[in-house]
């Protein structure tokens, strides 16, 4: 069995993502909110923990992603909720090649000070 660590799959053209767009792509059965902030696109859990809202559906504003549902704003950089303290959600590695998307499906470990 091969392990998933490290590993890295396309989930949409580079092409396709305009700076301060976000949205959710499907990889291996699970869906990943994903945003291009400008600097780089960033990757997170799509599942708002507050009720579930569908995080790739969110606003992008000031470098934060709002929730449709209640509005729960995450840094899309560290998985940080700006509107509850000590609520943060999985971010996961990305990068581009050759003109796709990749996403890798093990979460990068938070940092707690």
């Amino acid at each position: 069995m091969t392990s998933e660590l490290n590993t890295f799959f396309p989930v949409a053209s580079a092409a396709s993502f305009a700076s301060g767009e976000g949205r959710t792509v499907f990889l291996r059965g699970r869906e990943y909110a994903l945003f291009n902030l400008g600097d780089g696109l960033y990757a997170m859990d799509n599942e708002c923990p507050h009720r579930g809202g569908p995080l790739g559906g969110g606003v992008l504003e000031n470098g934060q992603v709002h929730c449709p549902l209640h509005g729960w704003a995450f840094d899309p950089k560290t998985g940080e909720c700006g509107t509850k303290l000590g609520c943060t959600i999985k971010t996961y590695p990305v990068r581009v090649e050759g003109g796709e998307v990749l996403l890798c499906p093990s979460p990068i470990p938070s940092v707690k000070s």
